[in-house]
């Protein structure tokens, strides 16, 4: 009797549409409310990956830096040319001194230079504190360009091999927003003649010199580049009317873009409010302010401060509490659980100090303070509000995005193992994910892939703040994401910090669960020592919790640890788990167990007994209707009755479960089956169409993903034993 069935009741439709805002908890997860705003990250269908254009656009008008614009054009627009290289700019300067919007400037001007397109990668998002996440940087732009996390290298060695591979022959630009080191620039620089880098800094990072990089410092806007700059904000008849005035306000302002961007909106704010008496206020402020340790800070601070204390106090309060939110850009929902007010009275007081010039609206319709702005915002919440109004303030904002994260985990798969029991703390909230299957409902997942970075931001700070039980809850949620995307160091982080704060509060299962999950990561990135060391904490805390399906859970991932090491623990380890899922009853944990028993079975040679083994696993699996783990079952069955050398049973096994992976779009399994496949037409002398058919598919599937694998095949198929018929 064959092994394949037809697979195809299982299969189920998977929508990927989004619009629109969802709404969010606040610190009761029964009050959910507040505007989440976010953008989504939507992968394309396999052959219509679109040139990246991601430099964000100019929400206000620009003004000035025309001499800066046109050295930037002597430094790059040659290396748009013929057989230019690769042309490497670095603009350097005080923070808020316009380097960001005139690199965007020039990047928007220069749009036909690079016709295979832009990209745009901003470090703020990626850093705590010192340094930045290069890897993860490297892997942004390997997604612009097309590679999917199925196919990320681990290493940032091998990602940075793969993005020169895949810029190669594409003439684009990629801009890197405040760098803080070298080694940051450098795995970034496209390999397609023709190509630019323009990165902005604070500081001047001269050692890039030596990689060709031209340094151009930005100067503060000279006299008549601040007054230009007055006159497109507040008018060219303002500015000629108290011009004595406006010149004393661009000179207390240091000539920075930041500091008289907060002056003309107050200015425009309050029309009874003279340029004359704003530059008494100014210089007044000026004499007040001692001790900066940066003439730009002390600049912004001279204009910030009147600015602030202009406020109403409700306002003034949101200010100060907003610059202590570890979300670097947020929505209003996200505001109203920092300040703990209802979103209908939150919403004038963020108009008010968008107004203020003290908050910027991205173009995503989210908020953000300028690096400046929230650090006076910062000191003024130390100087103004008590420790334990901060700490609540934390308390409010991590509760609020575990209530979310944990809503998006259940969306994305109910039936997944959780420690933490959240039954009671999420009852009868309103699920933003609750339509996420149409049109009309968020996609969790995407909402997770636009909030990562202000999760993980939560979650040190929440760390640093001794609030060990909503931490671990929320790093063992979280974890959903990275089961689906690979961001591995923001995984490990976020497991370590979960980890760590589950051994304070002493859970074991919810330490054995994050542990466990800890290795994977740690796998993928190399670290097999720490991974076992992992592994084995978390064994023993599961046996001391006497969870069984835990137990089981941490079993499945020492075996899979063992695979790469030793054959025959791994089947014990996968033997254990397959008892302890059917002891308690679990049957799809018994059936993945199974499946990895039955492939170490296969690559340890027992051929038969994992026939036995895999035949089982994906009768369990098609009864529960779970297709794609089904199919993945029946792909091993084929493999193992190929080196059983049933070749006959094996090609139905893997054409029967290729079909099926197509269908439920796990395109990446799919892949691996026509090569196997291929592989056995070759070998027994099949027809030369089939094999092409299946290895063109492969290809389409792995192109479009930007697999290393995909020049393999393209090789194949373009040797003289594939041609013919």
């Amino acid at each position: 009797m064959s092994d394949v069935s037809d697979g195809r009741a299982a299969a189920q439709h998977v929508t990927n549409e989004l619009s629109g805002n969802v709404y969010g908890p606040s610190v009761q997860a029964g009050q959910i409310h507040g505007g989440i705003t976010y953008t989504m990250i939507q992968m394309p269908e396999l052959d219509s990956w679109p040139k990246p254009d991601q430099v964000p656009p100019l929400t206000t008008r620009f003004v000035n830096r025309v001499r800066e614009l046109a050295e930037l054009d002597g430094l790059l627009r040659g290396s748009g040319e013929g057989d230019a290289g690769i042309g490497l700019g670095l603009l350097t300067g005080l923070p808020g001194i316009g380097k960001t919007a005139t690199a965007c400037r020039w990047a928007q001007l220069s749009r036909d230079l690079f016709p295979d397109g832009q990209i745009y990668i901003d470090f703020s998002a990626l850093r705590d504190g010192e340094g930045g996440d290069v890897s993860e940087a490297v892997a942004q732009g390997l997604r612009a360009l097309g590679v999917v996390d199925a196919y990320m290298p681990t290493s940032l060695a091998e990602r940075t091999a793969l993005f020169r591979t895949r810029s190669a022959g594409r003439r684009m630009l990629v801009v890197l927003d405040d760098v803080n080191h070298p080694a940051q620039v450098r795995p970034l620089v496209p390999k397609g003649p023709g190509s630019a880098v323009l990165a902005t800094s604070n500081a001047r990072l001269g050692e890039l010199v030596l990689d060709g990089a031209r340094l151009m410092p930005l100067d503060p806007l000279d006299h008549e580049g601040g007054m230009r700059f007055l006159a497109a904000r507040c008018g060219e008849e303002a500015v000629a009317a108290e011009r004595a005035a406006a010149e004393r306000l661009v000179e207390l302002c240091g000539g920075l873009p930041v500091a008289l961007r907060v002056v003309a909106a107050r200015l425009a704010a309050s029309p009874r409010l003279t340029m004359t008496a704003l530059a008494a206020e100014l210089a007044d402020e000026t004499k007040r302010l001692t001790g900066m340790a940066l003439r730009g800070e002390h600049s912004v601070s001279a204009a910030l401060g009147p600015a602030y204390r202009e406020l109403e106090p409700a306002a003034a309060r949101l200010y100060r509490l907003l610059g202590r939110l570890p979300a670097r850009t947020f929505d209003d929902g996200t505001a109203a659980v920092a300040a703990d007010l209802a979103p209908a009275d939150t919403g004038p007081l963020l108009d008010d100090l968008v107004t203020a010039g003290l908050l910027d609206v991205t173009p995503e319709g989210r908020y953000r303070q300028h690096d400046l702005v929230r650090l006076h915002a910062r000191e003024r919440a130390a100087e103004e509000e008590p420790q334990t109004a901060l700490r609540a303030l934390t308390e409010r904002v991590v509760t609020h995005y575990l209530a979310l994260t944990a809503l998006a985990d259940r969306a994305i798969r109910a039936d997944r193992l959780r420690i933490a029991d959240l039954d009671g703390f999420l009852s009868g909230a309103p699920d933003p994910f609750a339509d996420a299957d149409q049109a009309a409902g968020p996609q969790p997942l995407e909402w997770l892939e636009a909030e990562r970075a202000n999760i993980l931001a939560v979650l040190r700070e929440a760390a640093r703040h001794g609030l060990h039980t909503p931490v671990w809850q929320l790093a063992e949620a979280f974890t959903v994401l990275f089961l689906h995307r690979r961001h591995l160091a923001e995984w490990k982080e976020s497991l370590e910090l979960g980890a760590a704060s589950a051994t304070e509060s002493v859970v074991p299962a919810a330490e054995a669960r994050l542990r466990s999950l800890l290795s994977r990561p740690l796998m993928d990135l190399g670290a097999y020592d720490r991974a076992r060391t992992e592994l084995e904490a978390a064994v023993a805390c599961a046996d001391v919790s006497g969870h069984t399906v835990l137990r089981a859970s941490v079993q499945e991932f020492s075996g899979r640890y063992w695979d790469r090491f030793d054959p025959a623990r791994a089947m014990a380890a996968y033997r254990l788990s397959l008892e302890l899922n059917t002891e308690a009853g679990e049957e799809r944990g018994a059936a993945i167990a199974a499946y990895f028993l039955g492939c170490a079975q296969d690559a340890g040679g027992d051929h038969r007994g994992a026939l036995e083994t895999l035949r089982g696993a994906y009768e369990r699996l098609t009864e529960r209707g779970d297709a794609r783990m089904a199919a993945r079952a029946l792909a091993a069955l084929g493999a193992a009755h190929d080196h059983a050398g049933d070749t006959g049973e094996a090609t139905r096994a893997l054409t029967a479960a290729a079909r099926v992976l197509r269908e439920v779009d796990a395109t990446h399994y799919e892949a691996q089956a026509l090569v196997l496949l291929a592989d056995i037409e070759e070998r027994t002398g099949g027809g030369r169409a089939a094999v092409r058919a299946h290895l063109a598919r492969a290809l389409e599937i792995y192109s479009a993903g930007g697999s290393p694998e995909a020049e393999t095949l393209r090789e194949r198929l373009e040797g003289p034993e594939s041609q013919g018929s």
